[in-house]
């Protein structure tokens, strides 16, 4: 019997040790992606637990009833756009993230994006330039999902500058492209990290991550939005304490033909009986005084069977409708409903409208096949809600 060359033996060896070491590192990055999460929750929900016990403070004066308000308003913005983010995360590891691209001047959408990270940068003393160039620059994309991406990059950049720092922001056009830049005079991002900057969970200086707060996914979903827009986005550092510049290049396209719309004169919007479903009490009770501070007639049910019961009772317009109740489902109660008003989805119908924490593609279909007009994920803006009310 030959016997093995001891070199063969050892080159099996180290594949199946790198695949091992590769685990290993996958089973570390997933357990300090936890534990950053979990510190990401807690600090928002700790601050929204004393800024609460503020406003309900009997003897608070005005003022400070009012900063509480504002800061939870704030906490609450942090946890939404936390869970978006992990969603998105999730829809484009599964190729599930869809756009809805039109032509846009990147312009606007940069504005957007500055304003809505204008408290972090004023908190922050950075001084922020913005250039946008001569002219327009005009894209095919999704404004909703460009507007994420600056937002993340100018986070990154408030984020990794310490406090006075400048940051700049530009967006022009260059030949075929359309170009943008965010620069800072940041902590840097050390050589041996800049080649996987844009790894899921990737974080580049983690103490200071967890001074600053962050998840590292924002630059993976910077990275994979950009490329869903057929563009793509590069990072570069001269070093630790050099500051860095994240730069993304996108297909330029062709200024739209827009009819110029004449605005639709002021009315007032009508009142309606409002049915809210919901197994949260609280949830469901906070919707209503909503709906009845913009003057509408409001019914709370809290299960399907009370719902039906309501609906036959209180002979809504149109119905607040939760998916994920125990016993009977939403889905279950916008059939029945749909069955025993022989109720069509046209106009003077019956309106239903999911309101739920399932926002996934899948939750959309089955909601539209259970006859629901519209599907609003939680947390909805109140005025988003009001205006979905009142459209129909």
């Amino acid at each position: 019997m030959s016997e093995a060359a001891p070199g063969a033996a050892g080159a099996r060896r180290r594949p199946a040790g790198r695949r091992e070491q590769a685990l290993r590192d996958a089973g570390r990055r997933k357990d300090e992606f936890l534990a950053v999460l979990a510190h990401e929750l807690r600090n928002p929900l700790s601050t929204l637990h004393f800024a609460l016990s503020v406003a309900q403070m009997p003897s608070v004066p005005e003022p400070r009833r009012a900063w509480a308000r504002a800061v939870m308003q704030r906490q609450l913005r942090q946890l939404t756009r936390l869970v978006d983010d992990l969603l998105d995360v999730s829809r484009i590891t599964r190729g599930k993230l869809a756009l809805k691209k039109e032509p846009l001047d990147l312009g606007q959408v940069v504005q957007q994006a500055v304003a809505a990270v204008a408290p972090l940068i004023d908190a922050s003393k950075h001084q922020l330039t913005v250039d946008l160039g001569h002219g327009p620059a005009w894209v095919l994309g999704d404004a909703a999902r460009l507007e994420q991406v600056l937002v993340n990059l100018l986070t990154n950049a408030a984020k990794y500058t310490r406090d006075g720092g400048q940051i700049w922001l530009s967006a022009c056009r260059e030949g075929a492209e359309v170009v943008l830049r965010v620069r800072d005079t940041g902590i840097g991002i050390p050589p041996e990290v800049l080649p996987r900057i844009f790894d899921l969970y990737e974080q580049v200086h983690p103490a200071f991550d967890r001074s600053r707060g962050g998840l590292g996914i924002g630059l993976t979903l910077v990275k994979r939005i950009v490329e869903l827009h057929g563009g793509e986005v590069s990072a570069a550092s001269e070093g630790e304490g050099r500051g860095s510049e994240l730069t993304v290049r996108l297909p330029a396209a062709k200024a739209a033909q827009r009819p110029r719309e004449e605005p639709a004169p002021a009315r007032r919007a009508p009142t309606r009986r409002i049915l809210v479903v919901d197994d949260n009490h609280d949830h469901a009770r906070g919707v209503g005084l909503v709906l009845e501070q913009a003057g509408h007639t409001i019914a709370l049910a809290h299960d399907g069977a009370s719902a039906l019961e309501a609906a036959d009772r209180f002979a809504p317009d149109v119905v607040l409708l939760d998916l994920g109740m125990p016993e009977m489902d939403g889905y279950e109660v916008a059939r029945k409903l749909r069955r025993e008003r022989h109720d069509d989805q046209g106009a003077g119908a019956l309106k239903i409208i999911a309101l739920t924490g399932y926002g996934q593609q899948e939750d959309q279909r089955r909601s539209r096949e259970a006859g629901c007009d519209a599907h609003l994920v939680k947390p909805v803006d109140h005025e988003a809600l009001l205006a979905q009310v009142a459209g129909g």
